[in-house]
């Protein structure tokens, strides 16, 4: 009787906030521009430039207060990169073009009008690495030949790290210009702490992906 008492005292302090919350959901799109770092070691030459790719996906926010929330969304992103080396110019030009499923979860702050408002997310995210594709030109350096090649790379569980997870956060502006819906648009950043490659007995490879974008996106509020 006592637990009932309790809960029904909690329900009653908590309704006025729940009343005042307001769900929203939303779908966005965007472009990345993705960094991939490597241990180089003994490579000096090895080159892994940043490439332009996308983002799209769908959000979902809880606004306990007008100015704090909780957003979690289901993106796809690429998350691409150029490899090359300084030494082999004209023989070695890679670019791989990784597709991942992410997760992110952010606390929502924003601050401002009741028409236009800044807002910031911090959180983090886990990720799966779907697919791989690469293409360019390669040198055999047992035929002396450069080719040009465009395939898939397969995932060997020995080497490859699938899952992914790590921080992310990003500020931005939303409109809203009607009783139900928002306008945003926001830059992004998606950080990674987990090598995309496992660790061997004697040889440590570690390689990470930094992602930064813009997007926007649309939400309706209920």
């Amino acid at each position: 009787m006592k637990l009932k008492t309790i809960f029904a005292a909690v329900t009653l302090a908590l309704l006025p906030q729940m009343l005042q919350a307001q769900w929203r959901v939303g779908v966005n799109a965007g472009a990345t521009y993705n960094m991939y770092s490597i241990d180089k070691q003994y490579m000096t030459d090895y080159k892994y430039d940043g490439v332009w790719s996308f983002t799209t996906g769908v959000t979902g926010q809880y606004n306990f207060k007008d100015w704090f929330g909780l957003r979690a969304g289901l993106n796809v992103m690429q998350r691409n990169y150029r490899h090359t080396r300084s030494q082999m110019p004209d023989m070695l030009d890679m670019k791989y073009k990784n597709t991942y499923l992410m997760l992110p979860v952010t606390a929502n702050f924003s601050f401002g009008g009741k028409t236009l408002r800044g807002f910031t997310n911090l959180g983090i995210y886990a990720g799966y690495w779907m697919t791989s594709y690469r293409s360019g030109r390669d040198f055999n350096s047992f035929s002396g030949i450069v080719y040009e090649f465009s395939e898939k790379v397969p995932f060997y569980s020995e080497r490859d790290r699938r899952w992914d997870f790590g921080y992310t956060g990003s500020v931005g502006m939303e409109y809203h210009f009607a009783k139900h819906w928002v306008a945003q648009a926001e830059v992004l950043c998606y950080y990674s702490a987990i090598s995309t490659v496992k660790n061997m007995e004697y040889y440590k490879d570690y390689r990470y992906n930094t992602t930064i974008g813009i997007q926007a996106g649309v939400s309706y509020k209920f």
